[in-house]
């Protein structure tokens, strides 16, 4: 993964995905399930007897997880556990008082309000419709082509040489349907013929489907969502292999999904975070502007330098982020200070605190071979499994190779902890979480979790170790986090990581933002002028634009993105900061809104025009909060398309009046962004 071209060298990286098994041809190895028989029933739910096609028998449990909420588990036996589990929680079932179960001769019912499944016992089949009886989704029971060959995975599980290797579920879809979600995918935004795998990735940038946050849920414009509870490499087949079937494959001792009802996408994210967890909503001045060091040598002299020239500028700024170098080159991360380029960190971080600046430190949860630390703490590394401290080529070879800290050891969790409490005393504020996707899938954890199983969980105790210690010394627990997994809304900033200097790459971040924030992640970011190499003056711009009217804000890149840095256009980009904080009353206003709802900030237009078909598609352009719609420049020539809901939209700069429903051609001079007012909104803004 991914697909590569022929003669192009595929990307391996020491903490690749291990892939399934390939049934020889002609052998046997998928169990269906084909009828069933009720062993148990009560208010809130039903378990069942499942017989299968290779007459073997499963336990299928339907239940009742929350107002408008079913579960379905299909198993070996009832007690099964996700492989997860051993580390971390990551759905917690609700209830619901009204909860019916009615049981027939031939079918049961399961009512969860706005959510009802109606299942069939001989032949299997299970169905789900809103209270009105309308189907939202249904099972699919396998398609054959006309050698009668299966070419899908109907509900089951499957094995390949005498063992299970993962059970699987598929469900019909209409030809009009559009899928969202999955985490931070870079593709377009309706998934629809893509095949969405669950493992984080390095992603190497911004523009495949290579993602350093995946979330095994995703939501349809037929008013449904569908999350898996499973850290292992869970794979959707999003009408790719059949147009009309989605199919899930779990490689875990289960499979534990849940149906949600809508039918808005609100209404199925606000369900979906009673399931998971509620946004954590950042403090006030983590809206406010970040501007980084960048991805080269710092030292105290020009970070209070940096800090200084922002000032005298008059440059509306809360937060100066270090990146890799205020540490030892060669160590990272060892969460030690470099002695010779910050002499007294202790009087930078007070200076800078009297200026007005928080201060956010880069880290991750490897440490360098080379560092005194590696030797001091072998017993708290993943292992090898031989036993010995797991050393991963984590940086590509760019820098030297480092162990991973092992989250699942209590003594490990209690050493980190003791490192970056000092820190934040000392005057930090918050931490950037980067990496976290390394864990290879041959690695032994302390719990006797296999890497493969601890990968995509791993970021959440990472990021959760991180936001404890963070509210113990200062109240909150923000962290601004690369990686991330199902749940991972707790952790309230989370950016795209290394993005590449194009206007192609920051239009797939625009979908890449959309997104996550249609997975239940409503406070995002990403590296303003882009990450890798340096931007064109004009892109410059329309990139900082964009960030001033994304959820939260950081100026970031391999090089420099001060912007003093770019003389010719330094007006222009100030000017695109001081108008986020012009509206900063409209920004925290639909922050707030956003951890209350679970709806994203930004907002695709699916969010609030589901039965716009067009909203699905268009993917360029969102609704910052409610009432502004935000169209970022994705060209250099400054023109572009932009699709219009229905209703009356003004533009923000000129004033002028346009009618929705339709595509408008747009262009705007380089200290303009394409951005319009829901007519009769009210707009507060700052003097």
């Amino acid at each position: 993964m991914p697909y590569r071209p022929p003669l192009v060298a595929r990307e391996y990286f020491v903490a690749d995905p291990p892939e399934l098994p390939v049934r020889a041809h002609g052998e046997e190895g998928l169990s269906a399930v084909s009828t069933a028989e009720v062993v148990a029933a009560d208010d809130a739910g039903v378990t069942l007897k499942g017989s299968t096609s290779a007459e073997e028998t499963l336990v299928v449990q339907v239940g009742v997880a929350g107002e408008g909420v079913i579960r379905v588990r299909l198993a070996q036996d009832a007690e099964a556990r996700t492989r997860s589990a051993r580390a971390i929680s990551m759905v917690t079932p609700g209830d619901y008082p009204d909860a019916r179960v009615e049981v027939h001769e031939d079918r049961v019912t399961v009512d969860a309000g706005s959510l009802r499944a109606e299942i069939t016992l001989s032949p299997w089949h299970l169905r789900f419709t809103d209270a009105t009886g309308r189907l939202l989704v249904e099972q699919d029971g396998g398609h054959t082509d006309i050698s009668g060959r299966l070419r899908t995975l109907p509900f089951g599980r499957s094995s390949v040489d005498g063992g299970t290797v993962a059970y699987h579920e598929s469900f019909a879809a209409g030809p009009d349907e559009a899928f969202s979600g999955f985490g931070e995918s870079f593709t377009p935004l309706d998934k629809r013929g893509q095949r969405p795998l669950m493992w984080n990735f390095d992603a190497f940038g911004a523009e495949s489907q290579r993602a350093y946050k995946n979330v095994p849920f995703y939501l349809s414009s037929r008013g449904y969502g569908i999350a898996v509870d499973s850290g292992m490499p869970t794979e959707f087949d999003v009408c790719q292999t059949t147009h009309s079937t989605v199919q899930i494959v779990v490689p875990d001792d289960l499979i534990d999904y849940y149906v949600i009802a809508g039918p808005t996408p609100p209404q199925i994210l606000d369900r979906f975070d009673g399931i998971t967890c509620r946004p954590a909503l950042p403090p006030d001045w983590a809206f406010g502007t970040w501007i980084s060091s960048g991805f080269f040598v710092d030292s105290q002299e020009r970070v209070l330098g940096r800090a200084r020239t922002i000032r005298e500028k008059d440059i509306p700024c809360d937060v100066l982020h270090l990146d890799t170098y205020w540490q030892t080159e060669g160590h990272w991360s060892d969460l030690r200070w470099d002695a010779e380029r910050f002499p007294d960190p202790t009087a930078m971080l007070r200076e800078l605190d009297e200026m007005g600046f928080k201060v956010c430190l880069w880290m991750n949860p490897y440490i360098s071979h080379l560092s005194p630390v590696f030797s001091e703490i072998s017993e708290f590394f993943l292992k090898t499994p031989g036993g010995e401290p797991y050393v991963a080529d984590c940086w590509h070879g760019s820098f030297p190779a480092c162990a991973i800290v092992d989250f699942t050891n209590p003594d490990a969790v209690t050493w980190f902890k003791d490192q970056l409490r000092p820190l934040l005393q000392q005057g930090v504020q918050v931490f950037k979480t980067d990496f976290a996707e390394g864990v290879p899938h041959d690695a032994v954890a302390f719990n006797g979790m296999t890497g493969t199983e601890l990968h995509n969980v791993y970021t959440l105790l990472f990021n959760d170790v991180v936001a404890e210690v963070t509210h113990e010394v200062h109240g909150h627990t923000l962290v601004w986090a690369r990686s991330s997994f199902l749940g991972g809304q707790r952790h309230a900033a989370q950016w795209s990581g290394d993005i590449y200097t194009s206007y192609a790459a920051m239009g797939s971040t625009i979908r890449g933002g959309l997104a996550h924030g249609l997975s239940g992640i409503p406070f995002w970011s990403h590296d303003a002028g882009g990450f890798t190499g340096r931007p064109t003056d004009d892109l410059y711009v329309r990139w900082t634009q964009f960030g001033a009217l994304s959820p939260l804000l950081r100026l970031h890149g391999t090089t420099t993105r001060e912007p003093w840095e770019f003389p010719e256009v330094e007006a222009e980009a100030i000017a695109a900061l001081k108008l986020r904080y012009r509206l900063m009353p409209y920004i925290l206003k639909a922050a707030r809104e956003a951890a209350e709802t679970g709806a994203p900030m930004m907002r695709a237009l699916c969010v609030d025009y589901p039965e716009d078909p067009v909203s699905w598609q268009a993917d360029l352009e969102y609704l910052l909060g409610r009432d502004l719609l935000v169209a970022p420049m994705i060209s250099p020539e400054g023109t572009r398309q932009v699709y219009l809901p229905h209703g009356e939209w003004v533009d923000y700069w000129t004033r002028e009046v346009l009618i929705g429903g339709r595509y408008v051609q747009v262009t705007k001079p380089l200290d303009q962004i394409p951005l319009y007012v829901r007519s009769g909104a009210v707009i507060e803004e700052t003097p």
